[in-house]
């Protein structure tokens, strides 16, 4: 068993046919319901042979949670490591890691539990470690040993909150206080997000890839 800091030292290193030929587009529209856990609905459209457009797939998302994570909740709604091209037979693209390579992208919503107190030390299992890389893909890549939270992607985000409020930390201890309708673009920035308040935040992310140069 691993326990806390050695767990630090860890994270651092078909589509449904309704007859005929059915063509779809790359829209989801998301409707949540903010309860114990959090409910989306996503809604895909699409279009038949005759370009009439249609309701492809009506149905929820259930959310991703890991037990070295309690109470944090990710709804990994869509995403593709390519360019998309049109028409799609309705297939939804392949996301094998949380993070898109460059030119890919991935949407979804990040949940962020209310700030609690202080408990005692945790045991973290190798299999909950195993659970993390195998739900979470390349995010123990990417957070620091030394700054819980903080991490560094080459992406650039599309951040949204949804419910709640969090504080956006940047190099240096700078801080944001960003509430329900606020948003942040992430152009690669060194970040962490923390939510010190007594109710939990959503926040809707859209992740772009992108080239890092040297």
């Amino acid at each position: 068993m691993i326990r806390d800091a050695e767990l630090t030292d860890y994270l651092a290193g078909g589509l449904r046919r309704n007859g005929g030929a059915l063509h779809q587009n790359a829209l989801c529209i998301i409707r949540s319901n903010l309860g114990e856990i959090m409910d989306i609905r996503c809604v895909v459209t699409g279009q038949d042979a005759s370009g009439k457009s249609l309701i492809m797939r009506d149905q929820g998302v259930q959310p991703v949670t890991v037990a070295l994570l309690p109470g944090y909740e990710f709804h990994r709604v869509w995403g593709s490591d390519s360019v998309q091209e049109l028409p799609s037979d309705g297939t939804a693209p392949m996301q094998s890691r949380y993070f898109p390579v460059k030119a890919g992208f991935r949407f979804g919503f990040f949940t962020l539990p209310a700030a609690t107190k202080p408990r005692g030390e945790r045991i973290v299992t190798a299999s909950a470690l195993e659970e993390m890389q195998d739900k979470l893909a390349g995010m123990m890549d990417v957070l620091e040993p030394a700054h819980p939270g903080m991490h560094t992607t080459d992406t650039v985000d599309f951040d949204v909150v949804i419910s709640g409020e969090v504080y956006l930390e940047l190099d240096d201890g700078a801080e944001v206080l960003l509430k329900a309708g606020d948003c942040v673009i992430q152009n690669g920035t060194r970040h962490a997000w923390h939510n010190r308040s007594t109710e939990k935040c959503v926040i809707a992310v859209t992740l772009v890839g992108a080239e890092r140069k040297p």
